[in-house]
């Protein structure tokens, strides 16, 4: 991904796309690519049907015999005529395998030298038509190597150019690859990945991406089973949107740093560690404010990441940017854990969705010194508690919110009322009959303390549902 001795945080703003390693050079888009290349087409034959005119012919079939100096000066000669031709070629020929083939030709000739994209536009304000439009209109078509071939062109006509994308193709475009992200078992899937690595490296089309959803998108697809290589691409595109301060300050709250711990942990690949160590160093670095840097180290300690990078530091690493960054990481985490208070710890374990029976939650001094803290910026911890008893499949979370929740209305005089009104004794009530013998016991204490005021009476009856549940299973976290 960079070149031998230069940092990749460097070389971002400059760097030709072809060098980012964004494409492997055996993705399908790319064999079919070569294939196509050598099936030639009878031009000859589109004149004699009438299917396009003598100029068109007289163009293409110079472009297409030429060789690349030949095709230069032709292309100097005749700009307009060579942007109408090749419109005029996808609009009026309705073969699927000649259309493939003058796609080729159109992004060969961008790859060629990408100031090209300036034909396309002169002549779309000649026209005054979008100058994207006709390959937008592509987009829906039903042959998959034309639709990706066209999403690379589109990719380059919108970075290489020199006036940016309209937003409503924008939308149009970054909201198509969003939706092809999602295709479970996409062959295509590189080159996907591949035009949105280039979209995001200009900071208009990061926020336009974001207003797509597609961050959740992209950590959707990183959850689940993707190759290394995908992998790579799209936390790529993660690590290019952490380069805009605002949009890196947002960044975890999709739980971005626990999902690429995770993957940190697995990884094999060493461009798959370095990537993620790169985005760990932005989201410390780029926000612009400090308690935001500090909260994300909080939540990468929580997330292991300090384990990961004690094992990275064993290993040897050729790559300059790997040693720096697993330094840089390891400095500013071990600050920021000798800063931790346990309310730190506790919000951003909250905030995270990933409960654990951690020390904080069983700490009475805890709860004393802490519980009326849920209420801070309009009760915002305490209806992450209550969403995660809507919306968490996993048993283990919904013990610790219950447990959590109770322990709120035990220590806060208002807390009963507070939980009632945000919707959250209901929700624990449901859990009553939970299939999981763990979450009933945490909420059935959940719902005797917003029930019961004796709490001495509460502990005998606690003591009594305990032994029984004991007695069926073993309590998770209860050793």
């Amino acid at each position: 991904m960079t070149s031998k001795g230069v940092s990749m945080k460097e070389m971002l703003p400059t760097l030709p796309d072809e060098n980012i390693d964004m494409l492997a050079a055996t993705s399908v888009l790319q064999q079919q690519a070569t294939e196509i290349r050598t099936q030639r087409v009878n031009w000859q034959s589109y004149l004699q049907s009438q299917m396009i005119t003598q100029e068109d012919f007289s163009f293409i079939s110079a472009f297409d015999n030429f060789d690349a100096a030949n095709r230069e000066v032709l292309l100097r000669e005749k700009r307009s005529q060579c942007a109408k031709t090749f419109l005029n070629l996808l609009e009026h020929v309705s073969k699927d395998q000649t259309i493939q083939y003058v796609l080729v030709m159109i992004d060969d000739m961008l790859q060629e030298d990408r100031s090209r994209v300036e034909i396309f536009r002169e002549y779309s304000l000649k026209k005054r038509e979008p100058v994207c439009g006709q390959f937008l209109n592509l987009l829906n078509g039903s042959d998959p190597f034309i639709v990706n071939m066209t999403a690379r062109i589109i990719a380059k006509i919108a970075c290489w150019g020199s006036q940016p994308m309209e937003s409503s193709d924008l939308q149009f475009y970054l909201s198509w690859l969003k939706d092809q992200l999602k295709i479970h078992n996409n062959d295509y899937m590189q080159s996907v990945a591949r035009c949105l690595q280039m979209m995001l490296r200009i900071d208009d089309y990061r926020c336009a991406f974001i207003a797509v959803d597609g961050i959740s998108t992209l950590l959707s697809v990183l959850s689940g089973r993707v190759n290394f290589q995908v992998q790579y691409q799209l936390i790529f595109c993660i690590w290019v949107l952490t380069f805009n301060p605002r949009l890196a300050e947002r960044m975890n709250k999709f739980s971005v740093i626990p999902i690429l711990a995770d993957i940190l942990s697995d990884s094999v690949k060493e461009k798959v560690t370095r990537i993620i160590l790169a985005v760990f160093r932005n989201l410390i670095e780029k926000p612009e404010e400090s308690a935001i840097a500090k909260e994300h180290c909080i939540a990468m300690v929580q997330s292991k990441v300090l384990k990961q990078l004690s094992i990275l530091e064993q290993r040897k690493f050729d790559d300059e940017d790997i040693v720096e960054d697993v330094q840089f990481l390891n400095e500013k985490l071990q600050a920021s854990v000798q800063d931790l208070s346990s309310f730190d710890e506790y919000a951003t374990e909250v905030k995270s969705g990933r409960l654990e029976w951690s020390p904080v939650h069983r700490s009475a001094p805890f709860w004393r010194e802490n519980a009326s803290r849920l209420n801070e910026k309009n009760y915002e911890l305490l209806k992450i508690l209550i969403h995660l008893l809507e919306t968490s499949r996993d048993p283990l979370v919904l013990s610790v919110a219950s447990f959590d929740i109770g322990e709120y209305v035990r220590h806060y005089p208002r807390g009963k009322h507070v939980i009632e009104q945000l919707g959250g004794k209901q929700l624990v009530m449901q859990l009553l009959s939970h299939e999981d013998p763990n979450v009933r016991y945490e909420a059935l204490l959940a719902v005797q303390k917003l029930m019961v005021h004796n709490w001495e009476y509460l502990g005998r009856q606690l003591e009594k549902e305990q032994n029984t549940a004991k007695g069926g299973s073993t309590l998770t976290g209860k050793a």
